[in-house]
């Protein structure tokens, strides 16, 4: 598809001219970068200018996974690199509120055998008991990890860190009682989260390519030997080879019309794999969270509930009694979906509609309100228009969370199943909602999520720590490597259908939301995929106005429609 000659002449010039180089809205070491030698290839009917990178390790994605696995391989004397589509703090983890499970006992006797059995049962038992043993005993330590590097956890007045109810927690192997298990910052975990570990990846020089879009993984003889990217603001193509990768690039939820997902969660680490000849793991699974604000998707934490909050019906009843007499509101996140749903498809909901719940806040003192859920009463206003001090806050059930992805064990390497037995793809590991290493099974827990970021994120540096040492050579790229991205994006940026990316996007996410939602059946499902296959095909029709390169949103847009396909 295109042919490449080296100009290593201008860079050389460059860096004569520079000691560092302004590229993509950041700062660049040329040196270290391996000073990257920049190519330029043609194809038959557009230049691209190619850039290729050599690192020990390459990150995709930003988000607190991507990035608890940059800082464990920068700090361990890896080269590093993160390639991310957005600024790192402005990654979806950022909208995490709740807080992040671990026992650590600052509350009650919690254990971690206990979050073991509570995370095994909220998984209706399909969770692998392997990768939960090692996340939840793992737990305390991966927290203290945190507080140690600076994350400022919320604390009770002996300085212990506070702990919160949330949904699922038990004591006692489920007989003990609710168990306060949610370490959080106020309702702002995830913001923290993400600040404190871009700041310790920076720390030990990660390098960060932001606002670059990953295309495709580079594969050779069935190993991952890197990565290829598009540069947004100036188009350039990437090749960045690396002896080990991981993918952390976020889950799917914008295959739905109404999530709580940012619009940036495409699936793409997904797409890439499958474009690999990798399968995607228990992509069914797919958590619809109670508490999204109605109209609008955006979450509204557990922790509401945990503080105190509860759900009301158009009698003003606390329903949830009689679904989960013992656990009531804090049931785990399916359980209270399914009755929810079952209120309002019995004629018990809300509004003019009577298609939505409310969940109620103001019994609650407004003292605790604001030390506890800042944001939340924030985010009732701008959405709902709701004072949480005197209103109660519309919800319904709104997909939040996927289970399925990327097959991996509890190491963060992938696997892929043949002969009967677990192989590990050498060269490519994953962790976060992207990956798969079955710890949530098919319905995670409130503040697994984050728990599961840190731990696998920390898991795939610790064993790429294990099986590579900095500095070894670096495998060479195939001589067609990046030529299927660079067709890709030439047979888009000028094709010319007549369905807009936007028309075709919705009517998938519609598809998605009318027939594969909280509750399933055969018929309905089979409709829905055969609904889908036609859209698919429609991809052949799409329409691209802007024809080039520089901070291409139409594009982007659309390789991001074909990643959700």
């Amino acid at each position: 598809m295109f042919q490449i000659r080296h100009s290593r002449s201008l860079v050389n010039s460059i860096n004569k001219l520079y000691s560092r180089q302004q590229v993509c809205g950041f700062k660049i070491d040329t040196d270290r970068r391996n000073q990257a030698a920049q190519h330029s290839a043609k194809s038959n009917k557009a230049s691209y200018s190619i850039v290729d990178h050599s690192y020990d390790a390459l990150v995709v994605g930003a988000g607190g996974a991507g990035l608890r696995a940059a800082y464990g391989l920068s700090n361990a004397g890896f080269k590093t690199a993160v390639i991310t589509k957005l600024f790192p703090t402005r990654s979806h983890t950022v909208a995490a509120q709740g807080g992040i499970n671990a026992a650590l006992a600052n509350m009650d006797e919690d254990k971690w055998q206990y979050h073991f059995y509570d995370t095994v049962k909220g998984s209706d038992w399909l969770g692998d008991q392997d990768a939960i043993h090692y996340m939840t005993e793992e737990a305390p330590k991966a927290v203290l990890e945190l507080e140690n590097i600076g994350m400022p956890f919320s604390r009770r007045s002996d300085g212990k860190i506070y702990q919160r109810a949330f949904g699922g927690a038990s004591l006692g192997f489920g007989k003990g009682g609710q168990a306060q298990r949610c370490a959080a910052v106020a309702d702002r975990t995830g913001h923290s989260l993400l600040h404190t570990l871009y700041g310790q990846s920076l720390k030990y020089d990660t390098d960060f390519f932001i606002e670059y879009f990953a295309l495709d993984l580079i594969m050779k003889n069935g190993k991952c030997v890197g990565v290829t990217a598009i540069c947004l603001e100036d188009g350039t193509i990437h090749r960045f080879a690396a002896n080990n990768t991981v993918i952390a690039t976020g889950g799917y939820g914008r295959a739905y019309f109404s999530c709580t997902s940012a619009h940036t969660c495409t699936g793409d680490g997904n797409a890439m794999v499958t474009r690999a000849g990798i399968a995607n793991e228990d992509m069914e699974f797919v958590q619809f969270h109670p508490t999204g604000i109605y109209g609008a998707g955006c979450l509204i934490t557990e922790g509401c509930r945990g503080e105190g909050g509860f759900l009301v019906n158009s009698k003003g009843e606390r329903f949830m009694e009689r679904y989960a007499p013992n656990a009531k509101d804090l049931a785990s996140r399916d359980v209270v979906s399914r009755s929810m749903t079952i209120e309002i498809r019995e004629g018990r909901g809300v509004g003019a509609k009577n298609d939505h719940i409310y969940l109620q806040l103001h019994h609650l003192p407004p003292d605790k309100l604001k030390e506890r859920l800042p944001g939340i009463s924030e985010t009732a206003y701008i959405f709902a228009g709701v004072d949480v001090t005197k209103q109660s806050i519309p919800v319904i059930p709104t997909v939040h969370y996927n289970m399925g992805g990327i097959p991996t064990n509890w190491k963060g390497e992938v696997i892929v199943h043949k002969n009967g037995e677990d192989q590990v793809v050498e060269g490519l590991h994953a962790c976060g909602e992207a990956a798969c290493a079955s710890v949530h099974g098919a319905n995670r827990l409130g503040a697994n999520s984050l728990l599961d970021l840190v731990i696998f994120g920390r898991a795939c540096a610790l064993n790429i720590a294990d099986i590579s040492k900095p500095g070894q050579a670096v495998e060479s790229l195939p001589e067609d490597a990046g030529e299927a991205s660079v067709a890709n994006i030439d047979k888009l940026r000028n094709s010319k259908g007549s369905i807009k990316t936007s028309e075709l996007r919705s009517k998938m996410q519609h598809i998605m939301q009318n027939h594969a939602a909280v509750f399933r059946d055969g018929p309905t499902l089979l409709e829905g995929c055969e609904k889908l296959s036609e859209a698919y095909k429609m991809q052949e029709e799409l329409k691209i106005d802007d024809k080039g390169l520089i901070w291409n949103s139409d594009l982007i847009e659309t390789l991001e429609l074909q990643n959700l396909m």
